[in-house]
């Protein structure tokens, strides 16, 4: 039996011996390989972290000192360590583990973060509560994978610097990385502390020498002491942390277990706000991640263990929309490309080879990007600010009143919208038609198909004096549905039959309801299918023909609440359209993670549940049955 195998608290962790945790560790790499290899996952970041959770599951007493994770794609070793082992085959599978810490999972998840640069506030305000209680706690906030970057994580440093009494260690694991090589002033600052020597071990090194030397060696160590913060700042840079009150221990190397437990064990003792500097290699200790330039296997989808080598995934909507961005790129001269240390993800690696200057990557700062983008706009240029839909959720002050306050001309292209299903409620594009429908002057395009792609984003780009968003899924784009024909600026995708049934298909959800109509005609219903393609504002076009059928059905893949659909219902009671309304979208809820296809089904978003109700509602209208107004989605 393996070492993992015995492991069903940390506290098992140790009765273990230096060489049984050095195999545990390689036990734990090879699990991590094995099943993200068949399900993907987060593999880069977690086999950087193996001997940093190992050190602190030794040092710390989990669940009662609390380990928070920032970006928590950071923690399937702690959920190896804290009993989950035997269930880790079934990761980000439906019923199976989470892909990032969950509450329902085990009492040692207390947090469920997976968006970046939170922990800090989470964990500061964890440290005083229990200061105040009077609880002998501690609480230990991991952040890495760029999450500095964020100004979130430091506003909440700067907080952190005046809770002496707080029991907090933050651990900084710095792989020098988020999908890739973290961007900015911080980065920099952080490649000095890694480059230069530790201090500590110069200094101790002093002391050893100088209290050999009979009667002055203690006193010139102890001038040499007085002097420590000057010869701290010579030999590392740490005051960057020190200047804000926090103490601070490292640069320690996060694959040497010994010297993260030291570490750890020191900044416990302390009892105060300590910072832990742990350096660490993504990828680490499997050859094909450590190799791979792009991203370190950050996220891989399923792959070949032996050769590294990733299954197949064909052409997805990102790839459509790098080429095109390219292609907009080489007309327009005014064109630049702006993301939020998500170059690779949402498909800028190409814009930013052809047009590096025309390229910024801002780290994990998307209040940051959309301001900037903003600047860039008023000084007469047209940024793209690409992020994936879930992200800019964080940005919403931002779009609201430094770009649309100010008409600028930015477009924000959202990767990943709609149900994204593996990783999860916090992934989930799910919010963006919805929030974005309360901001004046804004647009929104929704396209169905790759064509529809290039069409909107060229549209988009073409407007200088009011922010545009363009909004795609995850996964391939399904086959191109050419036009029936047009209705004002809409695409009527199906007409049959009398006008029972107007189907208004926001953007990816056109291939379903092609699908709806047809099980409908077989039915003998009426039915005309259209894509507003610009979402918002409403379509005067779409208002007479609502008036012009018997039963309305919108269809899309965003919160119900608030979305077009919603926005639709009022637009025509304003107008005094009488033509009953249903609304189908996605129920407001947070929605666990499964397949995309299987979340769909789940909320009545398939093709068959969809036409079924349909079928009831018209049937309904026949009998003079009122309907209500309220979403079908389950």
């Amino acid at each position: 039996m393996g070492h993992l195998e015995s492991i069903s608290t940390p506290r098992d962790l140790r009765g273990l011996s230096a060489d049984e945790l050095e195999q545990l560790a390689a036990e734990i790499r090879d699990v991590l390989v094995g099943v993200c290899s068949r399900t993907g996952g987060h593999l880069g970041p977690n086999l950087g972290v193996v001997e940093l959770t190992m050190a602190i599951h030794r040092v710390f007493d989990s669940p009662r000192d609390r380990v928070v994770f920032d970006t928590g794609h950071q923690a399937y070793v702690h959920k190896m360590l804290t009993g989950r082992a035997g269930e880790f085959g079934g990761l980000r599978t439906e019923g199976g583990l989470s892909g990032y810490p969950s509450q329902a999972e085990s009492e040692h998840d207390i947090v469920e973060n997976s968006h970046a640069s939170t922990a800090l506030s989470y964990a500061d305000g964890l440290a005083k509560a229990y200061a105040i209680r009077r609880e002998d706690r501690h609480v230990v906030a991991v952040i890495g994978d760029g999450a500095l970057t964020g100004g979130m994580a430091w506003e909440a440093l700067n907080n952190i610097a005046i809770a002496k009494a707080s029991r907090l260690v933050i651990v900084v694991n710095d792989n020098g990385r988020s999908y890739t090589p973290t961007i900015g002033g911080l980065a920099t600052a952080l490649t000095s502390l890694r480059t230069n020597p530790r201090y500590e071990a110069v200094l101790e090194q002093v002391k050893r020498r100088l209290n050999a030397v009979p009667a002055v060696g203690p006193a010139a160590y102890d001038a040499l002491h007085a002097v420590k913060k000057g010869m701290k700042d010579a030999l590392a840079p740490q005051g960057l942390f020190e200047d804000l009150g926090l103490k601070y221990v490292g640069p320690v190397d996060g694959h040497d277990l010994a010297a993260m437990e030291q570490a750890l064990g020191r900044a416990k003792r302390f009892g105060g706000p300590v910072i832990v500097h742990a350096m660490t290699r993504k990828g680490f200790g499997y050859d094909a991640a450590e190799r791979h330039e792009a991203d370190q296997f950050h996220a891989p989808g399923p792959f070949d263990v032996e050769t590294g080598e990733e299954s197949p995934k064909g052409r997805i909507w990102t790839d459509v929309f790098a080429d095109e961005i390219v292609h907009l790129g080489e007309q327009r001269k005014d064109l630049v490309a702006i993301t939020a240390a998500m170059m690779h993800p949402v498909g800028l690696d190409q814009f930013a080879e052809r047009f590096p200057e025309r390229t910024f990557d801002v780290g994990i700062a998307e209040q940051h990007a959309a301001t900037s983008a903003a600047g860039l706009a008023l000084g007469g240029l047209h940024p793209v600010v690409a992020v994936y839909a879930t992200f800019l959720n964080r940005a919403f002050d931002q779009v609201l009143m430094d770009v649309a306050l100010h008409r600028c001309g930015v477009t924000f292209v959202l990767d990943r919208s709609g149900v994204t299903g593996d990783d999860g409620a916090s992934h989930n594009g799910m919010w963006d038609m919805s929030v974005l429908q309360v901001v004046p002057g804004l647009r929104i395009a929704a396209p169905r198909d790759a064509t529809r792609l290039r069409e909107l984003l060229g549209e988009a780009v073409a407007v200088d004096d009011a922010p545009t968003v363009v909004r795609f899924p995850k996964g391939p784009p399904p086959a191109d549905i050419e036009p029936h024909s047009r209705a004002g600026g809409m695409d009527v995708l199906a007409r049959s039959g009398p006008k029972d049934v107007l189907v208004v298909a926001v953007g990816a959800m056109a291939t379903t309801a092609v699908d709806v109509a047809g099980r409908l005609e077989a039915q003998g219903i009426g039915v005309t299918v259209v894509d507003p393609r610009w979402v918002k504002p409403v379509d005067p076009a779409l208002v007479d023909l609502a008036r012009d059928h018997r039963l309305v059905v919108s269809i899309e893949d965003n919160g119900v609440v608030g979305g077009c659909g919603a926005v639709l219902l009022q637009t025509l009671n304003d107008a005094g359209v009488s033509t009953p309304v249903r609304l189908h979208g996605i129920p407001q809820e947070f929605l666990g993670h499964a397949k995309r296809a299987a979340i769909l089904e789940r909320i009545g978003l398939a093709p068959q549940s969809l036409a079924r109700g349909i079928v009831e509602d018209i049937t309904a209208v026949g009998d003079g049955q009122a309907l209500v107004d309220v979403d079908r989605a389950h």
